[in-house]
């Protein structure tokens, strides 16, 4: 894929810090001190944005900036905090040996005490037909109440992805066909919270959503958020979009929301449920993410979830593939090989 081009907007940019809260094994306290180390300020400042646009050649290109017309456009920042704002997060990343920006949210993985929690993000977030498997994977949560990469000082600290999961249908070929964008999801399984102090385990400290693996219609009101950074946004804040989908005009086989985030989103959830926004439960589901956009068309596209991604989720809990379904990569302290 294309090289997302761009700075991302800071705040309160600082030291990530040294391990605090270890995971289970001297390893795993040595390889949370490697990714602490390497996400210094100057590596964040520097991170690309991984999202893209789809041309009508099918062929996926540098998402610049929203395009024009499409529908009527949310794009505003979310006013109500609460359970969606603590879930959500962004994501560092390394491919390719660049490093890079997404969002993510945290699912529910059925408890709070195994040491272990699942993110949720994008497939191109984690896997690229070129550069392979992701690496130095870091989730920090709540990052519109807490807008800084200080891992010793956030209240909802960083957590260290030691396993990836994909569909086995965007491994090896990567993020562009039609049969990719129809998978481009992908859940990291993270360890135990790697810097200072609060609590231990990611989903007991946020909570988590469940997933929607059933058929949703088009009619059905859903949200979509991330964290855009350009233009108009400054990477900070969590934004959302919210109307009907609709399907790709091209005849992928996604959905698509009227929305104008942009670099920095991708990888966001998006959720229904039977209660209002601002009062999300656990009742409430994940049903796609952000994954793709068209020049000159102001829709974010994504997958359509169904039982093949319980399948990769179930694969990302237990640590095993499930052939023909998913892929599943244990990150190592190099480019992982997997």
């Amino acid at each position: 894929m294309t090289a997302r081009i761009g700075a991302v907007v800071l705040v309160s940019v600082g030291l990530l810090g040294t391990p605090a809260q270890a995971n289970s094994s001297g390893s795993d306290r040595a390889e949370d001190a490697r990714v602490l180390a390497y996400w210094t300020p100057a590596r964040i400042a520097n991170a690309k944005f991984r999202d893209y646009v789809r041309n009508d050649a099918g062929k996926m290109v540098p998402m610049a900036k929203p395009g024009g017309g499409g529908g009527v456009v949310t794009g505003a920042s979310w006013p109500n905090g609460g359970a969606i704002q603590q879930r959500s997060g962004r994501i560092l990343f390394s491919s390719g040996g660049s490093d890079w920006i997404c969002s993510g949210s945290v699912v529910n993985d059925g408890s709070t005490s195994n040491g272990s929690s699942i993110v949720l993000t994008a497939g191109h977030c984690v896997f690229d037909g070129t550069d392979g498997w992701s690496y130095n994977f870091l989730y920090l949560p709540n990052f519109d109440a807490q807008p800084s990469y200080d891992c010793n000082t956030r209240a909802d600290g960083c957590w260290r992805a030691n396993l990836l999961t994909a569909h086995d249908d965007f491994v090896p070929a990567g993020f562009g066909s039609n049969e990719t964008v129809r998978v481009d999801y992908a859940f990291a399984r993270v360890g135990l919270r790697i810097a200072g102090s609060g609590t231990a385990e990611l989903d007991a400290a946020t909570g988590g959503y469940g997933l929607n693996t059933t058929t949703v219609a088009n009619s059905v009101t859903k949200w979509a958020f991330g964290y855009p950074a350009e233009g108009r946004y400054k990477g900070n804040d969590l934004v959302y979009c919210t109307g009907p989908t609709t399907d790709d005009p091209y005849g992928a086989p996604t959905w698509g929301i009227a929305c104008n985030m942009n670099g920095g989103s991708s990888g966001g959830p998006w959720i229904y449920g039977t209660t209002a926004p601002a009062t999300y439960t656990t009742s409430t589901l994940l049903t796609s993410v952000n994954s793709y956009g068209y020049s000159g068309l102001t829709y974010m596209f994504g997958p359509r979830f169904n039982s093949e991604t319980q399948t990769v989720f179930t694969s990302a809990t237990s640590g095993n593939a499930s052939a023909g379904v998913s892929v599943v990569c244990a990150v190592a302290t190099t480019q992982p090989n997997c």
